[in-house]
């Protein structure tokens, strides 16, 4: 059931997706437009279902698990190599069906933390090819990486409203980041020490954010309401842990810029499809902005 309504909702995006593509598409000559053997829809619903299968890489998962057990719901399957390059056409509709799926998601109460993406050990960044000149290394509470940074602004029922991927070296109170983050997001928002400094930038959004001080920092005066979701913080790591844990975000197998551009998409889009998520109960929702 689960493989049948990611299958559905992506497909009815596809639908419309592709029609608007053709719509504003410039016309050229001697322009090829043969149709695959794989409809994006169906490239698209195997990347997703891969987060939910259990499997920890996706050669093994396409070889041992879809072509086996899915020929029947995709008859017109490729080879492992071939669907591989087919993901790299994912990446657009992926981002834009991630967008779509978190518009309008702010209740009023929204919490913000940043994970590391490691895309090999540090001792070995050196000599690393991949990712030459994008990944880069940062410091995390756990010490230092070699890789990426994803920052996730999510609600209290712990649906995701923004994120954004950025270098390993970038700040969580980084101006530009932070502006994405809070994008379509009013009233408080929730974060940990490396949101210090953001206060100014986010008072002109009608925001409030609300974020642990360091020792030397004299404590804030809260009511007990913002007392107690700066106590619920944790919820948006419990996330993370979800992303990363069960659905395999982090992964340093990847060969290509744009798979890990694919992969990354596709696992959030995964979690969208996460039928228990980490949330706060008894909050009542703030529909209306400030």
């Amino acid at each position: 059931m689960l493989l049948l309504n990611i299958f559905y909702h992506i497909d009815e995006f596809c639908k419309l997706f592709e029609k608007e593509l053709v719509k504003n598409t410039l016309a050229g000559k001697n322009k090829r437009r043969r149709k695959g053997k794989l409809a994006l829809s169906e490239i698209i619903t195997i990347s997703v279902f891969f987060h939910h299968s259990g499997y920890k890489t996706f050669k093994e998962y396409y070889c041992n698990y879809v072509l086996l057990h899915l020929s029947r719901d995709f008859p017109n399957l490729v080879s492992y190599n071939r669907f591989v390059e087919l993901k790299k056409r994912a990446i657009v509709p992926l981002a834009l069906f991630l967008r779509a799926c978190n518009a309008k998601k702010c209740t009023g109460t929204s919490f913000v933390d940043s994970t590391c993406l490691k895309v090999c050990h540090i001792k070995r960044a050196g000599s690393h090819k991949t990712f030459k000149g994008i990944a880069k290394k940062g410091k995390t509470s756990i010490g230092w990486f070699f890789g990426m940074k994803l920052h996730i602004t999510i609600n209290h029922k712990g649906e995701i409203i923004n994120f954004e991927l950025t270098r390993g070296n970038v700040a969580d109170n980084n101006a530009d980041v932070v502006k994405k983050l809070t994008d379509n997001i009013f009233g408080l928002l929730f974060g940990d020490k490396g949101y210090i400094g953001t206060e100014k930038r986010l008072q002109k959004k009608d925001i409030k954010i609300i974020h642990k001080n360091r020792k030397n920092m004299e404590e804030p005066v809260l009511t007990p309401y913002e007392k107690f979701l700066l106590k619920k913080r944790g919820v948006v790591e419990s996330v993370i842990g979800i992303l990363k844990e069960k659905l395999s975000l982090e992964n340093s197998r990847h060969r290509s810029i744009w798979n890990f551009l694919s992969h990354i998409c596709s696992c959030l889009t995964a979690y969208f499809f996460t039928s228990k998520k980490p949330c706060i109960t008894g909050i009542k929702e703030n529909l209306i902005a400030a």
